[in-house]
Order: C-alpha cells, then structure tokens, then sequence
C-alpha cells in the first residue's frame, strides 16, 4: 500500500470519527442491543435531537451505520403511527492499513552500514554471520547428522528453501542453484556482501551434517540468471 491511499484513510477516518462526540455515538449505537433514535441518543449525550441527527446521518452518509424503520406504538394499536428513524451499525470497519514494512531497504541500508563500518572485512564479516545463522538454523530444524554428501547436500536445499530461497540441489555436480535469492536488489547491488552472507548459510548447514567442504558461491550477473554455490 503506498503512502498516499494511507494518508487518505487516516484523513477520512479523522474526518469521520475525530470528533469525539460522534466517536462515542458510533461505539453506543454499535454496541446497542437493538437500533436505536436520534432522541435516544440525544439523551444519552445530553445533547439537542438536531445535533444528535447531524452526527448520526454523518455516520450514515460514511458508510458506518444504517437507517432503519420501525412504526411507533400509538393510540392505533401496535404497528400504527409514523414509522420512526432508527441507526444501527454497518459491518464497515474501523481499520487504517498501514504501509507495508520495506525490509528491502532495511537489508540495503544495514549493507551500506557493514561495509562502510570496516570495508576491508566486510566479507569476511558477512560470511562469518551468515555461518552463525546457518549453524543455528541447522540446529533448529535438526539436520541429519553424518548422513552422505548427497543426503546432506539435499537437506541444505530443502533449509534454504525454508528461509526463502527457491533452491535445488544437484548433488552428483555437488551444485546448489538458487533461482530465487529473497535478498532482491540489494544481493545486486552488494553482491560481494550478500553471497557471501549466502556461503557463510551454506557453510553452517553443511558443518552441521559433519560435511567438511568449502561452498563458493557464483552470484548471477543480472536478475534473470540464477546464482551457483559450488561444494
């Protein structure tokens, strides 16, 4: 959702509810067992019937509560007299959606920090985290322990895949081929940074499986490519 359907709604819902009058006529007659009257809500906030009106075909006109009618109890026996005007709440509801949270550019940033923080070893630092996460991942899931290289190799496929990268093993190549790298643009733009962050998950998860091998990732040249991670 982009920032400017947010603002509308917050500003539509200001316009509508921000008075905190008609707020609390909306949340009683919301609340109200049955439908109810200007009168009885006039009596309830102590406040003129014309201005109990306004406020409630306010709500109406904002799609938050209906009009319905029902006939008054007269001297003509039930159902006689002028039918009266009562509210009673819509199933609209009273929500903001906000903008969606942009972890791509939290990954970017938190990028830019690392490697201008310690430019010479932001590698080495990225891979080094990225073993400590695929080392914890590796506990969480529970990988096979001392299984074979193909039985190893397939079960770190399947954890990546977990993490949200679109990853297959070819074990026979001793090949991962990720087509899909949740990391986005930022992967393109810091390629040095985030595969090596990709190798460092690699190397945890293979450690955990008692695999003692070196996995050298290949990054695609441009979004359509996939990204290679020899072991």
């Amino acid at each position: 959702m982009d920032t400017k359907l947010f603002n509308q709604q917050v500003g539509d819902l200001a316009a509508t509810l921000g008075d905190t009058t008609r707020r609390g006529i909306y949340i009683s007659v919301r609340e109200a067992a049955e439908p109810v009257t200007a009168s009885q809500i006039a009596d309830a906030f102590d406040i003129h019937t014309n201005v109990a009106r306004h406020h409630l075909d306010r709500l109406v006109a904002d799609g938050y509560l209906q009009v319905t009618h029902r006939r008054r109890s007269g001297k003509g026996g039930p159902g006689a007299g002028r039918p009266a005007k009562h509210y009673e709440a819509t199933t609209k509801e009273v929500q903001v959606q906000f903008p969606a949270r942009r972890y791509d550019l939290l990954a970017e940033l938190l990028v830019r920090v690392v490697h201008r923080l310690a430019p010479e070893d932001a590698a080495t630092i990225a891979e080094e985290i990225g073993r400590e996460y695929g080392a914890e991942l590796a506990n969480e899931i529970g990988l096979p322990e001392d299984a074979g290289f193909g039985t190893a190799v397939q079960a770190v496929a399947r954890a990546m895949m977990g993490v949200g990268f679109d990853t297959e093993a070819q074990a026979d190549d001793r090949i991962l081929v990720t087509r899909f790298c949740p990391f986005g643009e930022t992967a393109s733009n810091y390629p040095e940074i985030v595969c090596r962050i990709d190798q460092g998950i690699v190397k945890g998860l293979l450690e955990a499986t008692h695999q003692e091998v070196i996995p050298v990732v290949t990054p695609h040249r441009d979004g359509d490519e996939h990204c290679f991670t020899e072991v």
